[in-house]
């Protein structure tokens, strides 16, 4: 059983890994979207928005892809299990609430990786946005 519980502890080193890169990688894209469109979000302030609606909309643009990706993964998942059904222990090869856990964890954290640009859009002050460039 050594080999297994190195394998399975490899597989959850890496898997924490690939969450992390993954939380870098919309943490990039959301902040690039806030620094792209600070003039128009600057002019939504100026004209009536207030902080939640543009919390809203950064965190829509945000988590659409994210929500993509994660529909698209589990059609894949659910597909590619059939080759790895030889190693599965104790778990079927479409377990629902394995597939439910994981992207529930991965719409969390990029959720809450969504927030941070979210809130920094939220605060742009109007007159500083539209000289921004």
């Amino acid at each position: 059983m050594s080999q297994e519980r190195l394998f399975t502890v490899l597989l959850s080193v890496f898997g924490t890994l690939a969450l992390f890169i993954a939380c870098i990688g919309i943490y990039g894209t959301a902040i690039y979207l806030v620094r792209r469109r600070t003039p128009e979000i600057g002019i939504r302030i100026s004209l009536g928005a207030n902080q939640l609606d543009v919390v809203r909309l950064v965190t829509r643009e945000t988590l659409a892809p994210v929500a993509i990706g994660i529909a698209a993964g589990i059609v894949a998942s659910v597909e590619l299990a059939k080759l790895v059904v030889g190693i599965l222990f104790g778990v079927s090869q479409t377990d629902a609430w394995s597939i439910v856990g994981a992207a529930s964890l991965l719409l969390l954290t990029a959720a809450c990786t969504a927030a941070i640009p979210a809130r920094i859009a939220s605060r742009i002050e109007p007159l500083r946005a539209l000289r921004y460039e």
